[in-house]
């Protein structure tokens, strides 16, 4: 590509990426190549990103979506039970997610090198094909800090860890459910975190199937009580993104330049509902340049001007990610 796409600063520079991408990407890549043929659309005519086709999330499940300059058999695969079809990522460049992982947590959270990193997580060992726990192993490295590590099945340990290090900077991953049952086990033990300015918890979602529904907000609030800190931030990413979206509070997100979010109409796919307006989530992630930079996704979700919220899965979509990563 002429520019790199983490030097993209004006609305110019994000469209000239995209019409860039596409054209890459249908030459290159071909079940894209396929779809947009399907749709009987004219590569050339496209010069504006809301003219550019999006391919359906599904596909990753049952076509290989992958450049084919590209020689790789590394893979993200979503999580799931061995019944359920899953969704696999292949990845040509490790390069190009390192460098958006980083750059996008030091433009949301901050440099990576500041914090001590903690997950309610399995290690990378136990997963090594999960997107989440490669970001927050790369993260760990670089952090390069004594304290990191994870402690899903060793509450105990996280608690006393956190007690005596609350006067370093902690950023503490964890999927929503492991972070509840945490709470949980220190209610039962009838012990409570101590109140700390230094305490960053990101939950990245993963409730279906797992524990009683709530709201986000709902969810938000818990954590606040619970983990005794204002700082409950959101993660939004998934198997087939190489960007990261992150909210500092109350389900808003902003994702980096490279990456943008559109909302189309759930009854017409090919169109797209007004500011404020819920509709189905378009995913446009110019990192994922050796795959599909355009993705139709299920999630439900809201724009307001350069901020977005996720509301939800559409209706018998399947349920998906970080619920099931610990199945």
């Amino acid at each position: 590509m002429k520019q790199n796409i983490f030097d993209i600063k004006t609305e110019e520079d994000f469209r000239l990426a995209c019409v860039e991408t596409f054209l890459y990407q249908y030459k290159n890549v071909e079940v894209y190549r396929k779809f947009v043929d399907y749709l009987n659309i004219n590569p050339s005519s496209i010069n504006q990103v809301l003219d550019i086709p999006f391919l359906p999330i599904e596909m990753f499940k049952n076509h290989l979506v992958l450049d084919k300059n590209a020689v790789t058999e590394n893979y993200f695969q979503s999580s799931g039970t061995t019944q359920m079809n899953r969704s696999k990522h292949y990845i040509a460049d490790f390069s190009l997610y390192e460098e958006s992982i980083y750059k996008s947590f030091e433009q949301f959270i901050g440099k990576p090198e500041d914090y001590i990193f903690l997950g309610l997580l399995p290690n990378y060992s136990e997963n090594p094909h999960s997107s989440l726990i490669y970001m927050i192993d790369f993260l760990i490295k670089k952090s390069n800090k004594p304290e990191n590590g994870y402690f899903l099945y060793n509450h105990q340990e996280l608690f006393d860890l956190l007690q005596t290090i609350s006067d370093k900077k902690v950023i503490l991953f964890g999927v929503s459910f492991a972070l509840l049952d945490f709470l949980d086990t220190l209610e039962s033990l009838n012990i409570s975190i101590s109140e700390s300015q230094n305490l960053t918890v990101i939950e990245t979602g993963g409730m279906k199937g797992r524990k009683e529904e709530m709201t986000k907000d709902e969810l938000l609030k818990i954590f606040q009580n619970g983990f005794k800190t204002d700082k409950i931030y959101s993660e939004y990413s998934m198997t087939e993104l190489l960007s990261q979206a992150y909210s500092l509070g109350e389900n808003i997100y902003k994702s980096p330049n490279w990456m943008r979010i559109l909302i189309r109409n759930t009854e017409d796919p090919f169109s797209y509902v007004d500011d404020g307006k819920t509709g189905a989530i378009n995913i446009i992630d110019l990192a994922n340049k050796h795959s599909c930079s355009f993705i139709a996704t299920q999630d439900l979700g809201n724009v307001q001007d350069d901020t977005f919220q996720v509301l939800g899965r559409i209706d018998h979509s399947d349920i998906r990610g970080c619920s099931l990563l610990v199945s």
